[in-house]
């Protein structure tokens, strides 16, 4: 399994990874709406700014303080911690 920080000692399965977005847009704020009332939004923020919105293929959605370039790099292993 591979494992990925996504900030404030968060990790997540990248395995499981389908998308890496901005939150500004209006359907992404949907998505986060409709995960929220359907149980499966993670915030992983620790009450900070959502930078990120991660799209899990099992339906999960998990907020993110962290940029999502900083999330790709990590994914490439270029900036492992």
């Amino acid at each position: 399994m591979n494992l990925i920080n996504i900030g404030f000692g968060n990790i997540v399965s990248a395995d499981r990874i389908i998308a890496i977005v901005t939150p500004e847009s209006a359907p992404i704020k949907r998505l986060v709406r409709n995960a929220r009332d359907q149980y499966k939004l993670i915030d992983g923020t620790c009450g900070r700014r959502t930078r990120a919105v991660i799209i899990f293929n099992s339906g999960h959605v998990i907020l993110s303080a962290t940029m999502p370039e900083t999330i790709k790099q990590r994914l490439e292993g270029k900036g492992a911690e």
